[in-house]
């Protein structure tokens, strides 16, 4: 039996901290399932990651669909969360019920969507159907990017002020939990300490009740974009050009395929092949 959304409450209650990936496929979803990851978090940087979009924002409705039941084919343990895309809940309400409809039926246990207080209202209305929410305040990639850029929030008291806010109305609204991306780490660490519901942070310092890093990023697979938050802990991408490079070799070179990889027809049967086509 999977996690649930209690069991990563409880976590935080019991004090242990949380572990959250983001996961597109079945493959790397399943080794992430298999290392005891506590979240596959089916996240809408798929659009940059394995798409190759500039940003978020052109990711739909249909491909969010797609990655979620990859993921949820491979996962056995975790809980796996999946984003609402961008427009997929800003315009109203029933959108918003609907859309997060359609992932739970890809396989998702909960959805995930940016926005602070403006969103409670809709927050509080898709948790009302059964629905369960992971909020995300701090870096809203959908909307920040394109009227602030890629900035650290929560820098000066008033901006704090209003993440703190943005929290606490987030858990009366009802998300089990709130990913804060890029919150300067003493207004993470608030948050976490205001708030009964865990934190999962994103480049926004230790005290969070949990972290997620996009598995990419981890594994070294994806070089557009180094955000200093991120820890790499293999450089993938090397090994895997070298590896590709040394197949081009064996190729041109007639090493690969080797007898070991191939396959051979009966000594008798190649003989009357041979016989039948006068060879």
């Amino acid at each position: 039996m999977h996690k649930t959304v209690q069991d990563i409450i409880k976590l935080k209650k019991e004090k242990k901290k949380i572990s959250v990936i983001t996961s597109y496929d079945y493959t790397l979803a399943s080794l992430c399932d298999k290392a005891g990851i506590d979240v596959l978090l089916v996240g809408d940087s798929a659009g940059m990651v394995m798409l190759g979009y500039e940003n978020t924002i052109p990711v739909t409705m249909d491909q969010m669909c797609m990655f979620t039941e990859a993921v949820s084919r491979a996962r056995k343990n975790s809980l796996l969360v999946s984003d609402l895309p961008f427009m997929s809940y800003q315009a109203s309400i029933e959108d918003a019920i609907s859309n997060s409809g359609r992932l739970i039926k890809a396989g998702a246990d909960a959805i995930k969507l940016e926005g602070g207080s403006v969103m409670a209202e809709t927050i509080s209305a898709i948790v009302d159907v059964g629905i369960p929410v992971m909020g995300h305040i701090g870096l809203q990639p959908q909307t920040t990017m394109l009227s602030e850029g890629y900035k650290v929030q929560g820098k000066t008291k008033d901006s704090a002020m209003l993440l703190i806010k943005d929290a606490k109305e987030l858990e009366e609204a009802g998300v089990f939990s709130i990913a804060l991306e890029m919150v300067s780490h003493e207004v993470a660490k608030i948050i976490s300490e205001t708030i009964s519901i865990p934190t999962i942070g994103i480049g926004s310092g230790v005290n969070c009740d949990g972290q997620v890093l996009v598995l990419q990023d981890l594994l070294g697979m994806y070089d557009k974009i180094k955000p200093k938050f991120a820890k790499r802990y293999m450089n993938l991408s090397e090994d895997i050009v070298k590896s590709l490079e040394d197949y081009k070799k064996d190729v041109e070179s007639s090493v690969f395929p080797a007898e070991k990889n191939w396959f051979s027809m009966d000594d008798e049967e190649l003989k009357k092949l041979r016989e039948q086509i006068g060879s």
